[in-house]
């Protein structure tokens, strides 16, 4: 097993952390790329798929699929409210100003179970008195909360009013419908909206041209606009370049799984570890061999 571990290639070990990451882990390809894909705050579930077939292509290494959090709730996001707080209505004439549009109804949930219905209020930042005030709405009535959306640069917008009703069905099912009422710009979803990020690993010695057309091909047969190429060893003018073209770059040995080191005999000669045959390291992420250094 030990010597599996040593001869596994840089893209192996990235693909398996992929495959067994905690979503701490595939958060950080969203924000500690350059530049960051997203801000923590707005990232919701994070899920990972390796290894993607693509259409008369090479398989892609991997997609990234992530909730980004486009509205919250006023009252669960001090942090929002704080930022904003001079949009909030002060008269009732900023009322009628921030509400002045309505949106069409949206139908939340359909003959949703009572558990995941009070899950998915819970997860939207919903207290539970709130929630039971909401599931208890006599027909028709609506429960009434502030909201502020968030703009892709991550910003606040103004605030504004949704509007929840529930329908109740004989089989202990329900409904849940939503409309909003807002100043210029409609909210475009709930709480968030699936989002799609391509993952690349760079081979070396695989040049820019390639490496940028690997990508294109694969952003152009997944239809994923936004990419995240994992790599070491990238040149300032590499850098400008890769994010001119809305490719993110991430750091390949933040991804590397830990495996049985051996310092002696270790590759890497800027570690300070290195070649030291009395070397305490067991297990190391970023041990390879001169064999399989890519420099």
């Amino acid at each position: 097993m030990n010597d599996q571990g040593r001869s596994l290639t840089v893209r192996d070990q990235i693909q398996m952390a992929l495959a067994i990451a905690d979503s701490t882990l595939l958060k950080s390809l969203l924000t500690h790329c350059l530049p960051p894909i997203a801000n923590s705050a707005h990232i919701g579930t994070v899920t990972s798929e390796v290894g993607i077939p693509v259409k008369d292509q090479p398989s892609a290494d991997g997609i990234l699929r992530y909730e980004a959090v486009r509205c919250v709730l006023a009252e669960s996001s001090p942090s929002a409210h704080n930022s904003y707080n001079r949009g909030w209505p002060q008269s009732d004439k900023d009322l009628a100003r921030i509400t002045q549009h309505e949106s069409e109804m949206h139908t939340l949930v359909q003959n949703l179970s009572l558990a995941p219905a009070i899950a998915l209020l819970t997860n939207a930042g919903f207290q539970q008195d709130q929630i039971q005030d909401i599931l208890r709405l006599p027909h028709y009535a609506w429960h009434k909360s502030w909201w502020y959306a968030i703009d892709p640069d991550g910003n606040f917008t103004i605030p504004f009013l949704r509007c929840i009703r529930t329908f109740h069905y004989p089989d202990g099912t329900l409904t849940l419908q939503y409309k909003d009422f807002f100043d210029q710009i409609k909210p475009d979803c709930f709480t968030c909206l699936p989002q799609k990020i391509l993952i690349v690993i760079r081979s070396h010695p695989q040049g820019f041209a390639e490496t940028l057309q690997q990508i294109n091909r694969q952003r152009e047969g997944l239809g994923i606009q936004k990419a995240v190429l994992v790599c070491d060893g990238v040149s300032e003018l590499e850098i400008q370049a890769f994010t001119k073209q809305t490719i993110s770059l991430y750091p390949a040995e933040n991804l590397m799984l830990p495996i049985q080191a051996n310092c002696a005999h270790c590759g890497r000669h800027e570690c300070p570890m290195n070649h030291q045959l009395d070397s305490p390291v067991v297990m190391c992420r970023g041990f390879l061999t001169e064999s399989e250094f890519i420099g």
